[in-house]
């Protein structure tokens, strides 16, 4: 089964693109590159949290909830997941 079949691949988001093949995709895949995210995301974290800057790390993502640059981030990583399954896929 190709996981591009579908004609509207090209005009959904990344994210509706992400959760599409998430759910053809083989999950032990999906569920690795996930857990690469979050431990990413956890390094991130722990980095900023080094540095002394958890209460102002909490203010930024509070302030940065509506933001069009956090917006084309999230894409670009919805659109890393998305590379990553589906070149492990073939």
């Amino acid at each position: 089964m190709n996981i591009f079949d579908d004609d509207d691949y090209m005009s959904t988001t990344p994210k509706d693109n992400y959760f599409s093949i998430a759910k053809t995709a083989n999950q032990n895949i999906v569920e690795m590159e996930l857990e690469k995210l979050f431990r990413r995301l956890a390094v991130a974290e722990k980095m900023l949290e080094e540095r002394g800057l958890d209460e102002e790390h909490e203010r930024l993502i509070s302030a940065s909830v509506v933001d069009s640059d956090i917006d084309m981030r999230v894409d670009s990583l919805f659109i890393e997941l998305v590379g990553n399954i589906v070149t492990q896929c073939e």
